[in-house]
């Protein structure tokens, strides 16, 4: 009899002193589903893969990184709402995604407002901290950024001045309404087209040009339409990794910098990569065809001088008024204006 409540008490304490410890241990497995629009043979997806392995190896697996790659978790605008409901935990989104987070971002893309990756960069070391307060305030926790290559002009006909463009319809993403109502308020002709249906309203007439990234348009074959393309940056293509506040949390604190640091090679990284990608899709198109439209300085003082025009009536509806001020003057410091 004694030996069976000897067994029962070894049970007990096992209980209590090795299943907790078992069932912590257990608690603390973290996985974390992010997704991602882009595509896994990208430099963005070969990051992510990096960045899972890294995590899982700083953390001895306790927090694991479950990529879904390629859009399969849905739009953007999916993605958001995944994000919210906690069904994934972070997500790459573009500028469009994370300015309806916080509008402040959008400001970021105000036409022909910062105009080469010098300036680009000067804003961001700036304004960073900023913006990500701003992304964390509504329940997300920003985890790196990337400048993910600069928003052109791809035209029928050849494009230097706003007055080439405005002779000719305007395709524009039916989900990017502050881009879309800036271009309208300079007399631009305005044509909302879904991404898939860029080839099907070139080559019908319905549109005859495009503002898009030079890797998109390369990727989508709009190129072999569109056969010009317009030297001056119309804006910056943002990216950034956020993660809702929940999956944030729930990292134990002793873990966070390295992840962090990880997540800021990451960025580094990929901003050297996407800007050779660019480079590399430019001269690529460069050889089957398509015809760079070198704007002068004077032209490209046309395009500055056109949206100066209009700026006024687009803060506080379109653009924020504060942080236009602020973006605006970081650079006119760097301009010596």
């Amino acid at each position: 009899m004694k030996k069976f409540w000897y067994a029962v008490f070894f049970c007990l304490v096992c209980f209590c002193v090795v299943s907790p410890e078992s069932a912590f241990a257990q608690r603390r497995k973290i996985t974390i589903k992010l997704a991602s629009l882009v595509p896994e043979n990208t430099p963005w997806g070969s990051a992510l893969n990096r960045m899972a392995r890294d995590w899982a190896a700083a953390t001895n697996g306790e927090v694991s990184l479950q990529i879904y790659h390629n859009g399969s978790a849905g739009s953007e605008a999916d993605v958001l709402r995944k994000l919210k409901g906690n069904q994934i935990q972070a997500a790459i989104l573009s500028s469009f995604g994370l300015n309806t987070i916080t509008p402040e971002i959008m400001t970021l893309s105000c036409p022909f407002l910062i105009r080469d990756n010098t300036e680009l960069d000067l804003v961001l070391n700036e304004l960073k901290p900023e913006l990500e307060r701003l992304i964390n305030e509504k329940g997300f926790y920003t985890l790196a950024w990337s400048k993910a290559g600069w928003v052109k002009f791809f035209s029928k006909q050849p494009v230097y001045t706003p007055a080439d463009m405005k002779r000719q319809k305007l395709g524009t993403n039916e989900n990017e309404p502050a881009l879309m109502d800036a271009f309208k308020a300079m007399g631009y002709q305005m044509v909302p087209v879904a991404m898939n249906q860029v080839l099907v309203y070139l080559n019908g007439g319905m549109i005859d040009a495009v503002y898009q990234s030079p890797v998109n348009v390369g990727g989508l074959q709009i190129f072999g339409v569109a056969k010009n393309m317009s030297s001056i940056n119309i804006a910056p293509f943002m990216g950034g990794i956020v993660l809702n506040q929940a999956a944030w949390r729930s990292i134990p604190d002793q873990y966070k910098p390295e992840l962090i640091r990880i997540a800021k090679n990451l960025e580094k990284t990929l901003d050297t990569s996407i800007q050779e990608l660019e480079a590399s899709a430019i001269e690529t198109m460069r050889n089957y065809g398509l015809i760079v439209n070198q704007a002068t300085p004077a032209q490209q003082q046309l395009w500055y001088d056109d949206v100066n025009r209009i700026v006024p009536t687009l803060l506080g509806k379109t653009f924020d008024r504060a942080m236009y001020t602020r973006i605006e003057g970081i650079l006119k410091t760097r301009r010596g204006q």
